[in-house]
């Protein structure tokens, strides 16, 4: 009889990508060393600890199931009407934090449900884009798929989330242009997008976002004011040089001259303490996490599975360019985390969620893909 402990740690072997999981454990080490230099931080180091250890054991775990139940429509659909219900619920039940009320708080921990909605869009995107990636010149396709996209990106945009709205219409986006569109609908989406971007401005932002963005086109306007977390994220990055301050010793987030040193800006002072040199290390790491998520998305058995990583691609790039460009002074400051990195347990557990799923494809995956799916997996 087999020892049910070797089987288990064989199939695990098997079913993760070492490579993958190699590349992340330091990006957590990374985010875990700067909080623990913080001084006076409030329990970040030892929090962030559990939420990686929990993170870790959904990637596990998910890794074990066959997700293959996730192409059938009717999972999907009550997912996607689930996260959307839940984020409506926010208007009254969500728990306000920094001007947004993106939050439910539930005593030990908080919920940020726009979260796990980003994976649950990747998979309603990647069951539509599978069955009609052939037909995607078809305006109505892109239509269909946006309003699938449009509805969380207006109830995140309402709490106001700007963040995560970014995030969502990057995912569709990324994953329209991967999925084929014509030239002459990729100005009508830009021209649609300029659109929407002057709506929000007059109808959907707030002061504190219309003054970020007034603050990015002119950064030192007012660095005593509404400009001070982008000036001092720049100051920061700028004052790690080559080789950095060395573990400990960044004064701008140790003096608290840099604001959400743990969540939002933590890159800013992990540049300061590691310099260039770290940085290029830390952008390597994520460039192999993203070229492995990309490679195991190649081999998947259909083309759900394939889609299904690039849109998890394209979720981690977003995260990781929009906060890198927040904190060098290239894009408007958002709430958006570094991946693996930034405090917090929702966007950990979400982020290893995606993952999970991947290596669980993986597990099935074929070394040729083969775009069968039986009758019973109908399309949306």
């Amino acid at each position: 009889m087999p020892n049910p402990i070797n089987t288990f740690f064989h199939s695990l072997y098997k079913s993760m990508d070492w490579f993958l999981i190699l590349a992340m454990l330091p990006i957590f080490g990374a985010g875990l060393v700067t909080m623990a230099s913080f001084t006076g931080a409030p329990g970040f180091f030892d929090k962030q600890i559990i939420w990686i250890v929990v993170s870790l054991i959904v990637l596990v775990g998910v890794s074990f199931l066959d997700v293959r139940f996730l192409r059938r429509t009717s999972v999907l659909v009550v997912l996607y009407i689930v996260s959307c219900v839940a984020l409506l619920a926010l208007f009254v039940l969500g728990h306000a934090s920094h001007g947004a009320r993106s939050w439910v708080n539930l005593g030990f921990f908080s919920i940020q449900p726009s979260d796990p909605l980003k994976i649950i869009l990747i998979l309603m995107l990647a069951k539509y884009f599978s069955k009609r990636h052939i037909e995607i010149a078809n305006i109505q396709h892109i239509i269909v798929s946006g309003i699938y996209a449009l509805v969380p990106f207006v109830l995140v945009a309402l709490h106001p989330d700007f963040g995560s709205a970014i995030t969502i219409f990057a995912i569709w986006f990324g994953m329209v242009l991967v999925s084929g569109i014509s030239k002459k609908h990729l100005a009508i989406v830009f021209c649609v997008g300029l659109l929407v971007t002057g709506v929000l401005w007059n109808f959907g932002f707030k002061d504190y976002q219309k003054q970020r963005i007034l603050n990015f086109i002119h950064p030192l306007s007012n660095i005593q004011g509404s400009g001070y977390n982008a000036y001092q994220a720049t100051v920061t990055v700028g004052s790690g040089q080559i080789i950095g301050k060395g573990i400990g010793y960044g004064t701008q987030s140790r003096l608290k001259f840099l604001p959400e040193y743990q969540t939002d800006f933590i890159f800013a002072a992990f540049a300061e303490e590691w310099g260039f040199v770290g940085v290029m290390l830390l952008i390597i790491l994520f460039a192999v996490v993203i070229q492995r998520i990309l490679s195991n998305a190649m081999k998947g058995e259909t083309n759900f599975e394939i889609l299904f990583g690039v849109g998890l691609a394209i979720f981690f790039m977003t995260h990781l360019i929009i906060n890198i460009g927040m904190n060098i002074g290239i894009v408007p400051v958002t709430g958006i985390p570094v991946p693996f990195m930034s405090y917090g347990g929702s966007h950990l557990v979400t982020e290893c969620l995606g993952i999970g799923i991947l290596m669980s494809m993986k597990r099935y995956s074929r070394g040729t893909h083969k775009d069968v799916i039986k009758n019973d997996f109908a399309p949306i």
